[in-house]
């Protein structure tokens, strides 16, 4: 989804680098995006989650405790992997000659 963002941007990014916005201007605007649907995504699973590992451990003789930490690592995990993923995207799509995408377009 990533690559295929900053691919629909392509002429975006081309005129931003022509008007003189630096390579992390172009990776924030990026990732801008991402970040905050990987955070809206864990919101929306926290609950689902809790609910199905709670009835799933009543079924076991020994009850466990779910601790919250587990999911906030999950969502910094998820966090983490996407931006390292559209970071890469986006530095490859920043770091391109502007000419040549806007001479393609």
């Amino acid at each position: 989804m990533a690559s295929f963002t900053s691919e629909q941007r392509t002429k975006e990014i081309g005129i931003r680098k022509v008007l003189g916005a630096s390579v992390t201007k172009i990776a924030m605007l990026l990732t801008k995006d991402f970040t905050k649907w990987v955070i809206v995504a864990s919101l929306v699973a926290w609950p689902m989650a809790y609910l199905a590992t709670q009835k799933w451990l009543q079924n076991f003789a020994f009850q466990a405790d779910i601790n919250f930490s587990v999911f906030i690592l999950a969502t910094l995990t998820a966090l983490i992997i996407a931006l390292l993923t559209v970071s890469y995207q986006a530095m490859k799509a920043a770091v391109s000659n502007p000419v040549d995408v806007l001479r393609n377009e």
